[in-house]
């Protein structure tokens, strides 16, 4: 379908604002435009009860996360939420309205890793961050205000590559036990040839060449790691079985789109109970724009409903 209205004057409003990732602007002028991007949308976040910054032990050092909790409940269920950004920008801070959306729709303790970000700390470093908090979090979950039966992970983008990845980890080292995973329009090959990759090369904010642009940053060649690494992309990944259900969502005008939709299908082959939405119209970074956008809202009361499903109770966006 053509591209939705509102879509298309989002994407011009974020094009005069140079918001297209890579190409000739550097990391820091980057990162710091996502920031403000993300700050100027601050005010309209909706309030959640307890909101709690602190850290969980990592690989080199301790792991800034921040935690979101509805209410006064606990032993609620638990998210743990990997942002996107191409493992080189986002933060807690960019996707701190995400994280208070889910949380009070989800009625779940919702965590917020700020794993380490390329080029400074190159694949494994992010991955390496993102289990570790998960495994963090299922150590301290009772602290948290939450159950450790009742964990899942999630994640945007390079987010929900890692999301992916963790999920997979987690599975061989046999834990911690995760009860879903929320995929959305996740990283999940080292491919630039697929129809959306050509068709959506460029005009709807990721681009193709950012995309490899993103690679380039996050797998250093120097090191010897080489991005077909299944820890990279997990659709290279020969055995998908016995992972949690997923619940995967891909967008019409992303260049990640057929990745997305190809390792849903990879997931089902191997026997995992997946749902799979894409959202017509919708490009690359519309998940977290509900704010702006009614497709936005439709997607995220999908994937709280699901989580909602999944930790055994019904949604209700607040």
């Amino acid at each position: 379908m053509p591209l939705d209205p509102q879509a298309g004057e989002l994407l011009e409003l974020m094009a005069d604002v140079a918001l297209v990732p890579g190409g000739a602007v550097g990391v820091d002028e980057l990162r710091a435009q996502i920031e403000s991007f993300a700050l100027a949308r601050r005010e309209d976040a909706e309030p959640v009860a307890h909101v709690e910054d602190r850290t969980l032990p990592g690989p080199a050092g301790p792991i800034p996360v921040r935690c979101y909790r509805p209410g006064d409940e606990t032993d609620l269920p638990v998210v743990v939420y990997l942002h996107g950004g191409g493992w080189v920008i986002g933060s807690i801070e960019t996707h701190d309205a995400t994280c208070r959306g889910l949380a009070n729709a989800v009625d779940a303790v919702v965590v917020s890793v700020d794993y380490r970000l390329a080029p400074e700390h190159p694949f494994p470093a992010g991955l390496d961050d993102a289990f570790a908090a998960t495994r963090g979090v299922a150590d301290h979950a009772a602290e948290l205000g939450g159950d450790p039966a009742r964990i899942a992970i999630a994640g945007d983008s390079a987010g929900g590559n890692l999301a992916a990845v963790v999920a997979l980890l987690a599975r061989d080292a046999g834990g911690p036990a995760l009860c879903h995973q929320l995929l959305v329009y996740p990283v999940t090959d080292y491919e630039f040839d697929s129809p959306s990759m050509r068709d959506n090369a460029t005009g709807y904010f990721l681009e193709t060449d950012s995309m490899r642009w993103f690679f380039d940053q996050y797998v250093d060649p120097g090191s010897g790691e080489h991005p077909e690494d299944w820890r990279v992309s997990p659709q290279r990944r020969s055995d998908l079985a016995g992972l949690p259900p997923a619940f995967v969502i891909t967008a019409e005008y992303d260049p990640l789109r057929d990745q997305g939709e190809a390792y849903a299908n990879r997931l089902v082959e191997a026997g995992v109970s997946v749902e799979l939405r894409r959202y017509d119209g919708m490009f690359h970074g519309f998940f977290g724009m509900r704010d702006l956008l009614d497709s936005a809202r439709v997607a995220s009361d999908a994937a709280a409903g699901a989580l909602r499903e999944a930790f055994g109770g019904h949604v209700a966006w607040r």
